[in-house]
């Protein structure tokens, strides 16, 4: 388990349990176990503290926690006959963008999110799931072909943002950016979005401009890092916890502002302490917002999304 900097308290604890137990385990303490469990009881009630009301930039920290569960790990779970599909036919594959056809519960969907990485190597190949352009043109075409064949389009998001290097700029990345977002308002079927980690900027926005769009409870949604906020705006990214502060980037937050529909919850001290029980919630989350969808026809589908979009900004304001 990594654990990060307010969690050291926690730490200690669970560490002195262990090292307790290993004692008991050689046999050179009747009552170890005992002490190991007090300390165990003291441990859940100090996590339960920690993460009862975490401020904003406490949230960034565990969205962007390394043990989270990955989109890999959500489309290996939830998904069956999973058929990955790359390239964006003009360029290459892009590595950070991942999606293909599936069957969720029987049902043929197209599966489309940004995958991180979860060592060294894997992040290296993924570019630490910052699309280039390639990879908002890959889900172009898998969202036309999903249109094409009436089926619902699945997107997990997870990016610090799209990647900002020279080659994306000359290839055309925020082009790339806009006309993936255009494309979301412009497919006939369903869409749902689900942030399961970082949602940032505008490499989020080309991928969750959905009919519903919901977040993990310690998840990260907005227009810029918090500490990119804090260069721009102070000259100093040592006010990234001001700059969070200020974002409005927590699930709650974007929740009461219109921007998401639905919060889902994570087990007590975020989803990197049970991934499975956090992936089965998504694939929960994820059956019921399809179902409110599957009746309606594409051009109220279109018009609805549209409209959802459109009163978003007099919404924010009115809150």
């Amino acid at each position: 388990m990594t654990y990060l900097d307010f969690e050291k308290p926690l730490a200690d604890l669970e560490g002195k349990a262990e090292e307790l137990r290993a004692l008991a385990r050689r046999g050179e303490g009747v009552d170890l176990e005992k002490e190991a469990a007090a300390l165990d009881r003291k441990a859940a009630d100090l996590l339960r503290d920690l993460y009862r009301n975490l401020d904003p930039w406490r949230k960034t920290l565990v969205a962007r926690h390394p043990d989270r569960p990955h989109c890999r790990d959500y489309v290996e779970a939830l998904f069956t006959e999973w058929t990955p599909l790359a390239g964006d036919r003009g360029f290459a594959d892009d590595h950070a963008v991942m999606g293909g056809l599936a069957r969720f519960r029987d049902r043929p969907v197209m599966v489309i999110g940004q995958e991180k990485g979860n060592d060294t190597k894997s992040r290296i190949l993924r570019n630490f799931g910052m699309a280039r352009p390639e990879g908002y043109r890959k889900a172009i075409r898998l969202m036309d072909m999903a249109d094409r064949f009436r089926l619902p389009v699945i997107t997990l998001v997870d990016t610090p943002g799209a990647y900002p290097g020279k080659g994306a700029e000359e290839r055309g990345q925020s082009e790339a950016i806009a006309r993936c977002t255009e494309k979301c308002l412009q497919i006939g079927v369903p869409l749902v979005s689900v942030v399961i980690g970082e949602g940032g900027s505008g490499g989020a926005v080309a991928f969750a401009t959905a009919d519903r769009v919901a977040m993990l409870e310690h998840s990260i949604y907005s227009v810029i890092s918090p500490e990119g906020c804090a260069s721009i705006l102070w000259k100093d990214a040592d006010k990234m916890k001001e700059a969070a502060e200020a974002l409005r980037l927590t699930a709650q937050d974007l929740k009461k502002l219109g921007v998401i529909d639905r919060i889902i919850t994570e087990p007590v001290g975020g989803a990197q302490r049970d991934p499975d029980e956090t992936v089965a919630e998504v694939g929960r989350e994820i059956g019921v917002l399809l179902d409110q969808l599957k009746d309606k026809a594409p051009a109220d589908l279109i018009r609805d999304r549209r409209r959802k979009f459109l009163d978003m900004g007099s919404k924010g304001l009115a809150a």
